[in-house]
């Protein structure tokens, strides 16, 4: 099996990849059958991006002071049989489409969550729809974000969503700081669900959007999906399987 390391710039991501090389060897990303990521979950993301075109299994070892949700524990021993043994989780990253207030389109795509955030001292004003229909007529507060399954641990629990199972087969919407409507916190949507927002009073409350690694200012509106075109692979011990991490995760006090 043919494997390519790739670290985290701390100390033992980078002790762990001089380790796990001498051993198992380095193969090129183009050759490799499977990518090992060594970190958290950041560096995860980071390697998810790096493969988003290419097809290749992510196997990641923590090696990092952080949680590390996304990782497996780290072994140096026996990782060719873990490899084979690893159950795989296939996530699909969201698509956005967004216009700014000079009229330029861009397009990103979001493995965690994409959302619409306030760049002053001035509240967003939001206007959503989902599948054509107007659900909120005035959104206010410090933005909206629209998260995957394999994303709504992180982010969007922080900002009171819910966490969903990754079967689940739903994306949360999830108010941000939300002020009005007062008792609108958030939404669980089907994947197959389209999200337009579109702002209001840009030039007086502008926004920025986050997706991935794409930062948008000065946004007018998104189309947000779920992009079933684009597939990409965790690998995971059995024991340690995501879907029983997030499940778990509701636990946890």
């Amino acid at each position: 099996m043919k494997i390519f390391f790739t670290a985290a710039h701390n100390s033992f991501a980078q002790q762990a990849l001089t380790a796990l090389t001498n051993r198992y060897g380095q193969s090129d990303l183009k050759n490799a059958d499977v990518v090992v990521a060594l970190g958290g979950d950041g560096q995860v993301l980071k390697t998810l991006y790096d493969v988003i075109d290419m097809d290749k299994p992510v196997f990641a070892l923590r090696r990092t002071e952080s949680i590390g949700f996304l990782c497996n524990d780290y072994h140096i021993e026996n990782l060719s049989d873990r490899l084979d043994n690893a159950q795989k989780v296939v996530l699909h990253p969201l698509y956005l489409e967004a216009v700014a207030a000079n009229g330029k389109k861009e397009t990103a795509r979001a493995i965690n969550e994409v959302s619409i955030v306030r760049e002053t001292a001035q509240s967003a004003r939001l206007r959503i729809s989902v599948d054509g229909v107007e659900r909120i007529a005035q959104y206010s507060g410090d933005g909206i974000l629209v998260s995957t399954p394999a994303g709504s641990t992180a982010y969007n629990h922080s900002c009171g969503g819910p966490i969903m199972p990754l079967d689940a087969n739903t994306l949360v919407m999830t108010a941000i700081s939300g002020y009005r409507p007062r008792r609108w916190s958030y939404a669980v949507l089907p994947q197959d669900s389209v999200i337009d927002i579109e702002v209001l009073e840009t030039s007086k409350r502008p926004v920025r959007i986050e997706a991935g690694a794409s930062l948008i200012h000065n946004a007018v509106s998104a189309i947000i999906r779920l992009d079933r075109k684009k597939s990409l692979t965790l690998l995971f011990d059995p024991e340690q399987h995501l879907g029983e991490r997030i499940v778990r995760e509701q636990f946890m006090l």
